[in-house]
C-alpha cells in the first residue's frame, strides 16, 4: 500500500540518474547510485534518455538500481517508461506534462504505485492533484544543462504560488539546476525536497553531495 507520509519523508533528496550521467558506464552508473544512496538519497529515478541500452539492459539496469534501494529503504521511480515500471515491479513512476495522460498511467499501474508528474504553473499543479498524482516535481528551479527538456527556469517564487495552490498535504520536490548553493532556497519556498542529476552525478564525492543535500534539506 502507498504510505503518502513516507514518500514525503524520502523524498528530501531526490537523485535522478541514468547512464547518460555517469559517462554512458552502467557499471559507473551504479557506483554512484550506491555511494549516493549511502549518503542519504531517499528516492531514486532511473531516467534513461538517448543511452545505448537495449530494452533488456535497462530493465537489467532498473532491476540492479532497485535493489541497491531495497537495501537502504529508498524510493524507486522509473521515469516515463510506464511499461518498464511495472515490468520492474517500481515503487513509482513519474511522467511528464507531455506523456501519458494521469488516468491512463493509473490504470497501467494499478492502485499501489506512487504517480509523479511534473508541473511548471498552479494549472498544471491543480490538475494532476484533481487527478490523482501522488507528488509532483516542480520547475525548472534554475537553468540546467543535465535536463534537455526541463524548460526555462520558474524560479523558487513560483513554487511557492504552487505549494499555496495546492496546501500542505501534497509531496512537492523541486528540480531543475538545484546544488548545495541554492537548494535551502528551494526548500524554503515549500518544497518537500531537491531533485538532483549533476550535483550528485558530478561531484567529487556522491555520497559526501547527498549527505551535504540531507542537511540542507533538514535544517531549513
Amino acid at each position: 500500500m502507498k504510505d503518502q507520509g513516507r514518500l514525503r519523508e524520502k523524498m528530501g533528496v531526490y537523485f535522478v540518474v541514468g547512464t547518460q550521467d555517469c559517462g554512458y558506464s552502467v557499471e559507473r552508473t551504479l557506483e554512484i547510485v550506491r555511494e549516493a544512496l549511502q549518503g542519504g538519497v531517499g528516492t531514486l529515478q532511473l531516467r534513461d534518455k538517448g543511452s545505448k541500452l537495449t530494452a533488456q539492459e535497462r530493465f537489467e539496469l532498473g532491476r540492479q538500481m532497485q535493489a541497491l534501494c531495497r537495501e537502504t529503504g529508498a524510493i524507486f521511480f522509473v521515469n516515463d517508461d510506464v511499461e518498464l515500471a511495472v515490468r520492474l515491479g517500481a515503487d513509482g513512476v513519474h511522467v511528464g506534462q507531455d506523456d501519458m495522460q494521469l488516468a491512463d498511467v493509473r490504470a497501467a499501474v494499478g492502485p499501489d504505485m506512487y504517480i509523479g508528474i511534473s508541473a511548471g504553473t498552479v494549472e498544471e499543479a491543480l490538475a494532476a492533484q484533481a487527478g490523482g498524482a501522488d507528488c509532483i516535481g516542480v520547475g525548472a528551479m534554475y537553468a540546467t544543462s543535465s535536463k534537455a527538456d526541463a524548460g526555462e527556469p520558474i524560479g523558487p517564487a513560483a513554487l511557492r504560488a504552487i505549494r499555496e495552490a495546492v496546501g500542505r498535504e501534497l509531496p512537492i520536490v523541486g528540480i531543475g539546476g538545484i546544488t548545495l548553493e541554492n537548494a535551502a532556497e528551494v526548500i524554503a519556498a515549500g518544497a518537500d525536497g531537491v531533485a538532483v542529476i549533476s550535483a550528485i552525478s558530478r561531484a567529487v564525492s556522491p555520497r559526501q553531495a547527498a549527505a551535504a543535500l540531507k542537511g540542507i534539506v533538514r535544517s531549513v
